[in-house]
């Protein structure tokens, strides 16, 4: 496969992993599969498929024992359907591909927004406008691409299973207005609406909290099925980022834990949005 995407990319770089962590190299490791160092170097780059039979292979090779990352690993492997997010992959930059792709393999989503009403919550005429601000200035097709890919990803809270979500929203993100006061209180009241559904939480640091860890940042932190495959999400000025590295994942987990522990309860949260659109 030539373009792996970010799934196989996050495979190849747990495989990678376990192999450091056993103390190899790509030729060593080739060595004890009895497959060339090039091969193992493939395998990493997630550039050629693997079989649940080769990662419990390479796991014993590699003395691990974690057998629910085994397992998870193996689960990797099977086949998928070719997931919405590719008809996009020519079209929008492939940072945003690989966010839908981890959004849809989640088994939970977290996250903490400072300036921005979170991607997954944001109405149509709202998301218009946010890429209407958008620098270098996007034309009016790309807005279109962006604004329906953006719709499409929010299927995660929709499903026949949906995806738990929680949100830590700060009020400045609430009070500030894309698109009019008409299109805000529409937003406000979706994010009302949307913390109603049982899977999904919204909770507000509202501007008396104060500072707090991570007010400078947009987190979106997805949970997968045991913790070595979680992935953090980080939206910034000049494109995505994703992070893999389990210092960074333990680092965000605090960040989101004490923007958590600072943002009022989700009643409360409801509360103060109400007055916010009661104001406008």
């Amino acid at each position: 496969m030539r373009n792996p995407t970010g799934r196989q990319l996050r495979f190849g770089t747990e495989l990678r992993k376990l192999r450091e962590r056993a103390g190899l190299n790509a030729t060593e490791a080739g060595q004890l599969m009895g497959i060339k160092q090039a091969q193992v170097s493939n395998m990493e780059a997630g550039r050629v498929g693997v079989s649940p039979e080769r990662v419990r292979a390479l796991a014993c090779h590699y003395d691990c024992s974690d057998q629910p990352l085994i397992q998870a690993l193996s689960e990797m492997t099977i086949p998928r359907p070719r997931g919405w997010w590719e008809e996009y992959r020519e079209i929008l930059p492939s940072g945003l591909i690989d966010l839908a792709e981890m959004e849809h393999y989640a088994i939970r989503l977290r996250a903490g927004i400072t300036a921005h009403i979170p991607g997954l919550l944001q109405i149509h005429d709202h998301a218009r406008e946010v890429f209407r601000q958008v620098v270098p200035e996007l034309s009016p097709s790309d807005i279109e691409h962006r604004l329906s890919f953006r719709i499409k990803r929010q299927a995660v809270l929709f499903a026949g299973s949906p995806t738990p979500y929680r949100a830590i929203i700060h009020e400045a993100a609430l009070r500030m207005q894309f698109g009019g006061t008409t299109v805000t209180k529409r937003q406000l009241q979706h994010i009302l609406d949307m913390g109603e559904r049982p899977h999904i939480t919204v909770r507000v640091i509202p501007f008396a909290a104060g500072a707090y860890p991570g007010s400078g940042q947009s987190i979106l932190y997805a949970h997968g099925p045991v913790p070595q495959l979680d992935t953090v999400h980080l939206d910034q000025s000049h494109g995505s980022a994703l992070i893999d590295a389990e210092s960074q994942l333990d680092k965000y987990r605090v960040l989101l834990d004490r923007m958590e522990a600072i943002a009022i309860s989700p009643d409360a949260s409801r509360d103060l949005i109400h007055a916010i659109t009661q104001d406008l």
